[in-house]
């Protein structure tokens, strides 16, 4: 195509990174592409030049999209110019009326799809290079008749043999245009069924991410339900005086993989709320020392089940960084869960801290004796349900979420991860940045650390309600070696009539229970004179950000998800002994 074939088009966004990908997009169709990035400034090259369409951005400070096509189409000229409106959110009906209403042809929506942009703009400029041609036909037409006219007087009879002749021409030129008008018309309906084609694939992948989601909350719901009497059951066996040692062995087994289990569910779990956006951090100063410390504490029994050797180097002065302490805490668990898993028995493994104080960082190494990760796989270890070898490792477990969680929890703390590996049996080493604190923020004044709640030695009224028998007696056995008075409920409307006549201080409520929810159990318990300091705790499978609000709106004072670490239990009951309800959550 010739520079005097091409068109224009007119990109009209304030922004220049999309003005940059409109180019990307359109850049196939060998058009002539023009920016403005203000609708001032659009008006003003419309007035020098003609176009074909105009890509314009709804949301534009100053004139908006609405504001410029009003403009646009109140001028003569260029009241017939196509434009198609790009948006960042689903607009209502009302404006998508209002813009049709000012000249729009169609809408497209961020993020935009290459194939469809391009498609509709390519239908455009067909459609004006048509037009183009039915101007200079008709313009020829007229011409030629004008001609015809002048010369009328003088030569009648050879003109008018000459008319008849162009007559003729016109009309095979009329047909030849009729039926460039009917492919073109066939092109258009076959690029329409092509975008309806790709609006229900696109429908048909949002309702599978959404059943994906349902899937993954409700397989954590169904294995967290076992998971709690197992968790309880191990916890009240800790608290038991056991002299045979292949029995405490035994125990310790249970345990571990009991925690190994509990982590996966909430690696899934994450994994799919992070893709989806849904993860807040709840972020302070943080100093290293400590997340490194917890993310130990939390590893330690794998590290010890598996005979290895760990050595740990962190400076001697604190390094303050910004974050959330769980979460970072997770990835330097995880890190080392994986050197764990995959070096073999009795193998090194090296935990270090450095400060890049040039590039106001802090390096975390991880680095193991083990298998090691060649060349190939290297690239491919922080993508979702990866393993370096799924056949000999295949006894370690695992779904390949751990490195794709560390990665995506780094990215949201402002840091970076990567992988350095000599090949296969060689050892592999992680190496995660993150952004220093600011040395103003680091020198000032840091959150007080809460004095741990001194437990009560009164004995307390606890009513546990569930209607998995086990975990009911399980946790309810817990309770009663803390020297508590425990009673039991296995539904909802048997636990009102148990707290009736028991008069409970505290309770645990399931929430999926049959003949009455755990909802309705909690607000019927709220409601009676008797209960107003009573402490409401939900323990349940269910952990979504919609469940727990309705937890709070049902008069619940804390939300937990099974299994329960009793300790946290222990704590919030104690809490509510000193300081009542208002000091729970």
């Amino acid at each position: 195509m010739t520079a005097r074939d091409r068109v224009n088009i007119l990109l009209v966004d304030d922004q220049p990174a999309r003005l940059l990908s409109y180019e990307a997009i359109l850049a196939p169709l060998e058009q002539n592409l023009v920016r403005a990035s203000s609708g001032v400034e659009a008006l003003q090259k419309l007035l020098r030049e003609e176009f074909a369409v105009i890509l314009l951005d709804v949301s534009m400070p100053e004139m908006d999209g609405f504001e410029t096509a009003a403009m646009i189409h109140q001028h003569p000229r260029f009241e017939r110019t196509p434009i198609i409106f790009v948006t960042g959110h689903n607009i209502t009906d009302l404006d998508a009326l209002r813009g049709y209403e000012l000249g729009a042809v169609d809408y497209v929506y961020v993020p935009i799809v290459p194939e469809i942009l391009r498609s509709k703009v390519s239908v455009l400029v067909e459609l004006h290079l048509k037009r183009q041609e039915l101007v200079r036909a008709n313009r020829s037409l007229e011409q030629a008749n004008a001609q015809l006219a002048l010369a009328n007087t003088n030569l009648q009879a050879e003109k008018t043999r000459e008319l008849e002749q162009l007559n003729a021409v016109l009309e095979r030129a009329n047909a030849g245009l009729a039926e460039a008008n009917r492919t073109l018309a066939a092109e258009v309906a076959e690029r329409q069924r092509a975008e309806e084609a790709l609006r229900r694939t696109h429908e048909q992948l949002r309702e599978a991410d959404r059943q994906k989601d349902e899937f993954l909350a409700m397989l954590a719901h169904e294995l967290r339900n076992p998971l709690a009497p197992i968790h309880s059951a191990v916890e009240l066996m800790g608290v038991k005086e056991i002299d045979d040692p292949e029995i405490r062995w035994c125990r310790d087994v249970i345990e571990r993989q009991t925690e190994q289990l509990h982590r996966l569910v909430d690696d899934l779990l994450d994994v799919s709320r992070i893709t989806q956006g849904k993860i807040k951090l709840q972020s302070a100063p943080l100093e290293v020392a400590a997340v490194i410390s917890r993310a130990l504490e939390t590893t330690r029994p794998l590290i010890d089940a598996r005979r290895h050797q760990i050595a740990v180097r962190t400076p001697e002065e604190p390094i303050w960084i910004e974050g959330d302490r769980t979460r970072l805490t997770q990835v330097v668990g995880n890190l080392l869960n994986n050197a764990a898993k995959y070096t073999p028995e009795g193998g090194q493994i090296r935990l270090t801290v450095e400060l890049a104080a040039a590039d106001a960082q802090v390096l975390i190494r991880v680095a193991d004796s083990g298998t090691g990760i060649s060349g190939e796989m290297l690239p491919k270890v922080f993508e979702l349900f990866t393993q370096v070898d799924r056949t000999m490792h295949q006894a370690q477990g695992g779904l390949g979420i751990g490195l794709a969680l560390v990665r995506r929890l780094v990215e949201l703390h402002g840091g970076s991860v990567a992988a350095h590996s000599d090949g296969p049996g060689k050892g592999s080493e992680f190496t995660v940045k993150l952004p220093l604190l600011r040395r103003e923020a680091a020198a000032g004044p840091l959150p007080a650390a809460q004095a741990a709640p001194r437990a009560s030695t009164t004995a307390r009224r606890v009513l546990v309600v569930d209607d998995n028998v086990d975990a009911a007696l399980s946790l309810a056995g817990l309770l009663k070696v803390s020297g508590n008075i425990v009673e039991t409920a296995y539904d909802g409307q048997q636990g009102i009539d148990v707290a009736d006549r028991f008069r409970p201080e505290v309770v645990f409520l399931d929430l999926g229970m049959p003949k009455l929810d755990g909802f309705g159990a909690a607000s019927w318990i709220r409601s009676q004179p008797w209960a107003e300091d009573v402490l409401l705790i939900a323990v349940t499978g269910w952990g979504q950000e919609d469940v727990r609000t309705r937890t709070q709106q049902s008069g619940f004072d804390a939300h937990l998800v099974k299994p329960v670490n009793f300790a946290k239990l222990t704590r919030l009951m104690d809490q509510h002994r000193t300081a009542g309800r208002k000091s729970v959550g």
